[in-house]
């Protein structure tokens, strides 16, 4: 574990397990959570030999809560600060929900052009466009995200229980093995984070037009996302961004929630390993 500096001057947290002469994969997390989102994927494929590496995003978990930069682009510049800081090369990068969006702007804009990057996944990310436009009919109303950002500019910690306990991980559904220690963890991860970060990395997900970054990215790529997705609806996301990539493969999952990487674990670490050896 340890920090790095972007040159804007954001100390960025990052975890570094594994051999070093192993490949790297790294993990990127979603909204408004921590590296510690993807526990149950890092000690799989350490267990599998890899070298794996999570960093906290700008404004969340254990990174400076810095009043400026949250946004995607900046969120792949301290990506690529770590990356760069470890030099990590044959890398694969796993991005969930806006870590999804982090991952294709990283891979587009430094990743490839660098040449250190293997293959990408996406899961339940947010690509290429949330938000409904005329020319994203299939998006989310701008009133949806509006309501979000009143929920936690009201009360920021009942807003963090609300979420992971309803539509998340799917704990509303009738049926549903609730955990509670998913839930108080998501509330934890979510706390240690910045209320400016999270108020306005809500803009970043969810108005970010990432249909460049998709087309620009050559790698092989998984999509992978659950078709009861609550958060980020699979019809605006992975069915476009399928068509968008030069080299992807897309993988549904039916009745699986928003937060399968957690829900889901030994079924999603499967798939990864399998498309990552493959």
């Amino acid at each position: 574990m340890g920090y790095v500096t972007t040159k804007d001057g954001v100390e960025i947290f990052f975890k570094d397990w594994g051999p070093k002469d192993a490949q790297p994969i790294v993990f990127h997390h979603g909204w408004p959570l921590s590296s510690d989102d993807w526990d149950a994927q890092m000690l799989f494929f350490l267990g599998k030999g890899f070298r794996v590496v999570a960093s906290d995003r700008r404004g969340h978990g254990r990174s400076a809560q810095v009043s400026e930069g949250h946004d995607m682009d900046h969120y792949a510049a301290d990506v690529s600060a770590v990356v760069e800081h470890l030099d990590l090369k044959n890398a694969v990068h796993i991005g969930h929900s806006t870590g999804g969006g982090q991952v294709a702007r990283y891979v587009a804009k430094f990743g490839e052009p660098q040449g250190r990057v293997a293959k990408a996944v996406l899961v339940s990310a947010v690509p290429p466009l949330m938000v409904k436009t005329e020319a994203n009919p299939e998006g989310l109303a701008l009133e949806v995200f509006d309501g979000l950002r009143a929920a936690l500019a009201a009360n920021r910690a009942q807003f963090f229980l609300d979420v992971p306990a309803g539509p998340f991980y799917g704990f509303n559904r009738e049926g549903a093995q609730v955990s509670q220690g998913v839930i108080e963890n998501w509330w934890r991860q979510g706390m240690m984070g910045s209320a400016k970060a999270h108020y306005e990395g809500i803009k970043a997900f969810s108005e970010t037009d990432q249909t460049e970054d998709l087309k620009a990215i050559s790698v092989p790529t998984l999509v992978m996302h659950g078709d009861d997705d609550q958060i980020v609806p699979i019809v605006a996301s992975a069915h476009k961004s399928i068509k968008l990539l030069q080299n992807g493969t897309l993988k549904v999952y039916p009745g699986f929630p928003h937060g399968m990487l957690t829900t889901h674990a030994d079924v999603i670490n499967l798939d990864l390993l399998a498309f990552i050896e493959g």
